[in-house]
């Protein structure tokens, strides 16, 4: 999508490059002029000598003729050369001298310097300053993204259809943000259909959602859609270390956007100037508090804006200031969430649509597994896939490209060079094992989606479990099973090698339930001792990576989330362990498998475990190359188990 600047700087007239370069031109010019007079100013004419060469000159008969005056003598020499020199005071035989040897001379009029060029010569250095000066507090004034100090220009750019543009139809899985944004565009297109009803254009639209769901792809469609001249620009682009030029900033944008009314702005992340005001520290009046308090006063103030509507996008809802949210300002606000299933596969369909595909290719059944993915996630899968195919030299992307992507970007590349002792992977493919016999013994776990003792991103061994359906919210009973099967990698170390050769493999692991059960605890009020309170909350209300947690319970009251918290585990513990126990064949069958394949899907596991056997065509693939063991993780979409961890440190939960 091509862009242009201001429409004001696009009509007839001089470039403004051009006329910024005539201007600084116009300065060097004057500087140059300054020196030149400067460096001309008190220079005399002709090689400069002393007075005493010129009295012998003069008596040897070599002088031709003199100019006299006071303060300077000149003259030429009968070879043609001139000089110059300063007389001796009340030298009056140097007449006669001249007389007695046939040299003409004559009297010199002192100049006298007209006011003027004196009072040029004097004050032209300060008008040059003043000049300069002028010009840049003018350019300050103007703005002007070409200006030299253009800091309260807009940087709002204005897009056209030219090339590369989005519609509607190339935003699928989110029907519903589609929808309320296409009635903005229908108003714009036919405002009278709305209007005779008493109905007004919404002044703002909210899009909210995480990372990648398509918040600035669905304002691209709504530029390529509405018709109307459509302006962007970044919550960041306002802020500057100088107060003020943020507000100035904005009133620049709006009054860009009044001359193009109807029209649309969009700020894309409005969360860089948009955060509540007065939770900072030291003085509230800050340069984003400002910015903001223009943004407010703009959009609904004393002075209504007509024709422009506002459309925003951010991932952190919870940060902005209420003045921002309220009606009049922004009217609504758009969630745009992660994509259910049907929502993938449309996604899919659309990006599908640039790679050339083998028939077997199923939308659905990659749609199937790919839960949490985002809009971003699954582009980005499928140019995994075309990537693949075209390293494979094949023409087409099958479905084994597609199968292959998703676990590249579900679990990392696999990383087979990496090595490890006989005894180290026996110990991954047990502590895998452990991971999915209690899966598949555990009723409300996911299903297996594959397992594998081959080391992929920052995990060597790990069981990947897809759920059936997109989940919305957990259950107690799942949370009990994720806590399970997470201590099934350590509890098969310990059944298999004794309590002195567990590893720590299980780190990631041990993490996860942790981190699990102390949410189960605090935060969702699943503990039966606790009751359902809230003990911890996120500093900034929003739990993300990184993010810590607020206690806000008392000594007493920790020290029982505490043995809560290790309850819950522990328990989890003692469950896997029974499970594992009692199913021990399965675990040492499943391990040998392991060995044997290096990689099983859910159906292969199952078919192990009813009939003690795989049907698949490929053959065993012999002993593995060796590997480094690393520690397991929970990725977005999905959920993994996996093996002893290396030197750096497990991926998070």
């Amino acid at each position: 999508m091509s862009e242009q600047n201001d429409p004001q700087q696009q009509g007839d007239g001089p470039n403004p490059w051009v006329k910024q370069l005539m201007i600084w031109g116009g300065i060097f010019l004057a500087l140059l002029l300054v020196v030149t007079l400067f460096s001309n100013a008190g220079q005399t004419p002709g090689t400069a000598i002393r007075y005493s060469d010129f009295r012998a000159a003069v008596a040897e008969g070599q002088v031709q003729d003199v100019q006299m005056s006071d303060e300077l003598i000149t003259g030429k020499l009968k070879n043609g050369d001139s000089f110059s020199t300063v007389p001796v005071p009340n030298d009056i035989d140097i007449t006669k001298l001249m007389e007695e040897n046939g040299v003409q001379f004559t009297g010199k009029q002192r100049e006298q310097q007209s006011m003027l060029m004196f009072i040029l010569f004097q004050s032209l250095p300060f008008l040059l300053i003043l000049g300069i000066a002028f010009f840049a507090l003018r350019q300050m004034q103007k703005g002007g993204n070409g200006g030299a100090m253009g800091f309260g220009k807009s940087k709002a750019k204005l897009l056209t259809e030219r090339s590369g543009k989005v519609t509607f139809d190339d935003v699928a899985g989110i029907d519903e943000a589609r929808e309320e944004l296409q009635e903005i565009v229908e108003f714009l297109r036919d405002p009278q259909r709305f209007s005779k009803l008493g109905g007004q254009i919404p002044k703002g639209a909210l899009l909210v959602g995480s990372p990648g769901t398509g918040k600035t792809l669905l304002a691209r469609a709504i530029a390529g859609e509405a018709g109307v001249p459509f302006f962007t620009i970044s919550g960041s682009d306002f802020v500057e270390m100088f107060v003020g030029v943020g507000a100035s900033r904005v009133r620049d944008m709006f009054e860009q956007a009044k001359k193009n009314a109807p029209c649309i702005v969009f700020i894309d992340e409005i969360d860089a100037v948009g955060r509540s005001r007065g939770n900072g520290l030291g003085n509230s009046n800050d340069e984003r508090e400002q910015t903001l308090n223009q943004l407010l006063v703009e959009m609904d103030g004393f002075e209504a804006n007509e024709g422009i509507i506002i459309i925003a996008a951010t991932n952190r809802p919870d940060v902005l200031d209420p003045a921002l949210l309220r009606p009049g300002r922004f009217d609504r606000q758009v969630v745009v969430p992660i994509p259910d299933i049907d929502g993938r596969e449309k996604i899919l369909g659309v990006h599908m649509k640039k790679v050339p595909l083998a028939p077997d290719v199923n939308p659905r059944v990659i749609a199937r597994g790919t839960p949490g993915f985002s809009g971003a996630d699954l582009a980005n899968l499928v140019n995994e896939a075309a990537l693949l195919a075209a390293r494979r030299n094949k023409r087409l992307v099958a479905m084994q490209e597609f199968e292959d992507a998703k676990d590249k970007v579900m679990m990392g590349a696999e990383r087979r060079s990496m090595v490890m002792t006989d005894d180290e992977k026996k110990m991954t493919a047990y502590h895998e094992a452990g991971h999915a016999i209690v899966s598949v013994h555990e009723v409300a776990s996911d299903p297996i989606h594959k397992a594998t003792i081959i080391p992929r991103g920052r995990a060597l061994g790990m069981v990947m479990r897809l759920p059936e359906r997109d989940s919305y919210s957990y259950h107690r009973d799942k949370m009990h099973a994720n806590l399970s099967v997470s201590m099934g990698g350590r509890v098969a170390e310990e059944i298999i090698f004794g309590h002195d050769k567990v590893s720590s493999g299980a780190s990631s692991d041990i993490q996860y339930a942790t981190d699990l059960a102390r949410n189960m605890v605090t935060r969702w009020g699943m503990s039966d001792k606790l009751g359902p309170l809230q003990y911890e909350s996120s500093q900034d209300g929003y739990l993300g990576m990184g993010q810590t947690m607020r206690t806000m319970a008392s000594g007493d009251t920790n020290k029982l989330i505490d043995a809560e918290i290790r309850s819950l585990v522990e328990g989890a513990h003692a469950r896997a362990t029974d499970l594992l126990k009692t199913h021990e064949d399965q675990l040492h069958l499943l391990a040998q498998a392991l060995l044997e394949y290096e990689t099983l899907t859910g159906e292969d596991i199952r078919q192990l475990l009813e009939n003690g056997k795989i049907d698949r065509p490929d053959a065993p693939s012999g002993p593995s190359v060796p590997v480094t063991v690393r520690g397991s993780a929970i990725p977005k979409a999905g959920k993994r188990f996996g093996g002893t961890s290396g030197d750096e440190a497990p991926q998070g939960a």
